[in-house]
């Protein structure tokens, strides 16, 4: 749910702890995915001037680069045991199957800031379905870590403080929506700490789209 949906979003924020999760994680130490990485400038500013015009009630995002996640892959392990385990043999068969069907160079489309309860984000378009295209050659081979609806969107912080939905949806309609597009020209397979909920993305792979 969204808090751009008056009728059946949250009625308040939810207050993240960053903090290590031993019971989620059980040892494991690096959790993966398909994203693709932010590295345009314009958009890397206009990121940044939403986050500081809502800092009072975000988490900083000192270390976690903006991006936008493709597909949940889970934990690296080198055999699959639990339903969130993700082996080198899943990786390397989603692999060979993206690089079949990556195709050209895209734009997609970003509306104005909204929210989960948990986190406020940019809203990112799909209109010619690449992404979708994408994460049903990757979900052949593995089965996503999904616990609700993909909605394609960059992160902008979760929250260290509870407000109600009134207070936040005016906050979020004085924040003008990006000009730019997101261009993706490279789909990267990366992983993180899992004992830090906001810790830094290493890039293990990169797929290079055509041009």
């Amino acid at each position: 749910m969204v808090f751009s949906d008056v009728r059946n979003g949250p009625r308040e924020t939810i207050v993240a702890e960053l903090r290590d999760y031993p019971r989620w994680h059980r040892g494991r130490l690096r959790y993966g995915g398909w994203i693709v990485l932010i590295d345009e400038p314009s958009l890397l500013e206009y990121i940044a001037s939403v986050q500081r015009r809502l800092n009072d009630l975000l988490h900083p995002c000192l270390q976690r680069q903006p991006h936008l996640t493709v597909f949940v892959c889970g934990f690296e392990q080198s055999v699959c045991t639990a339903d969130d385990d993700f082996s080198q043999q899943q990786l390397c068969a989603q692999t060979h199957a993206l690089d079949r069907a990556r195709g050209r160079s895209c734009l997609l489309p970003l509306a104005a800031p909204d929210s989960f309860a948990s986190a406020a984000f940019i809203p990112v378009g799909d209109p010619q379905h690449r992404l979708a295209s994408w994460r049903e050659v990757l979900g052949s081979d593995a089965r996503e870590v999904r616990q609700a609806a993909y909605i394609p969107h960059i992160t902008l912080g979760l929250y260290r403080q509870k407000v109600t939905a009134d207070i936040l949806r005016h906050r979020l309609s004085e924040i003008e929506p990006p000009s730019m597009p997101l261009r993706v020209e490279r789909l990267h397979y990366a992983t993180y700490d899992a004992r830090l909920q906001s810790g830094p993305l290493e890039s293990r792979c990169r797929l290079t789209l055509d041009a």
